[in-house]
């Protein structure tokens, strides 16, 4: 199988689309990204790596990275995780407070944002902020092998003027004894982690560990064990595109976490990490021509974990 043509013939088909989708406006240095832009990245385990487009272009990671920050929870807290934050896809918006309250507090999954704000309650016991966020960036830095990757100030500070649906949904958890720490602690956490940088090659490298049963296949270190690798991608699968969740298997059949800066972190498992990368959104604020590159690729490499 020809994964270079695949890539490139993918990335050809998609260029006419390109600018399709809204920007995540709602940042302010979000809303400044040339919506015309695409990029894909495939990382296989035995270590090739094949690019097409904008994949050396950074930029910010967003929601992607609560999978890291699950990974670094889970081997602080292990299994202890699951009794303040769900397992279960939420079928409403990312950002949601509803089934909070109906919920006494206890988000649904680790990638809606009130069960991320939990997870980085987590990461944050026993540390200062800035310790907790500089633990984040040398974690993402040591999975993908490269430690020029760095977080996006302007974009930090942006997500922190304008976070205020964080804030109430911090608080409101706070209010039920479901996060520990002081809401601008965990909160300045959160933001610096989701202003994390990342080209679409950095991105498919770092998530190479959950493609290939928890370790490292390239530098040959263990990242989880094969169980966790396997859970974080079941959640990936179930819950990775909030209320898009089940149109993204439906289509794709892959493990996969999105983020408002139009990047999705997919895993065939066995196979290859991929990343891709369009800042425009659907309705759902997932990457439109992203999801579609995914279908694209799925379909041409048989990939889907429920067959071709």
């Amino acid at each position: 199988m020809d994964l270079q043509a695949i890539i490139d013939d993918i990335a050809l088909s998609l260029a006419e689309r390109r600018g399709e989708g809204k920007v995540a406006d709602y940042i302010p240095e979000l809303a400044k990204v040339d919506p015309n832009q695409f990029g894909i990245a495939l990382t296989t385990v035995d270590g090739q790596v094949f690019t097409a487009g904008d994949a050396a272009t950074p930029f910010s990671i967003q929601s992607v990275s609560k999978v890291f920050m699950l990974t670094l929870a889970l081997g602080k807290a292990g299994e202890g995780i699951w009794k303040r934050v769900g397992r279960e896809p939420s079928g409403s918006a990312f950002n949601s407070i509803v089934q909070l309250e109906q919920e006494h507090g206890i988000p649904r999954n680790p990638f809606i944002n009130a069960g991320a704000i939990v997870v980085c309650d987590m990461v944050l016991a026993g540390h200062k902020p800035k310790e907790a966020i500089g633990e984040v960036l040398r974690f993402v830095r040591y999975l993908a092998d490269d430690e020029t990757i760095s977080i996006d100030r302007a974009v930090a500070k942006s997500e922190t003027q304008t976070g205020f649906r964080n804030h109430a949904l911090a608080n409101f958890m706070r209010s039920f004894g479901n996060l520990h720490h002081e809401v601008d602690h965990v909160l300045g956490v959160y933001f610096h982690q989701c202003a994390i940088a990342m080209t679409c090659r950095q991105l498919s490298r770092a998530g190479l560990f959950l493609a290939a049963h928890g370790h490292d296949p390239i530098s040959g270190y263990s990242v989880v064990s094969p169980k966790r690798a396997r859970r974080i991608n079941a959640l990936m699968l179930t819950c990775g595109h909030y209320d898009g969740s089940g149109d993204f298997a439906f289509h794709v059949g892959l493990p996969g976490k999105s983020g408002v800066g139009g990047g999705i972190l997919a895993i065939a498992p066995g196979k290859a990490s991929i990343a891709v990368w369009s800042p425009g959104l659907n309705k759902v604020g997932n990457s439109a021509l992203g999801s579609v590159a995914l279908e694209m690729l799925a379909a041409r490499t048989g990939w889907s974990v429920f067959g071709t």
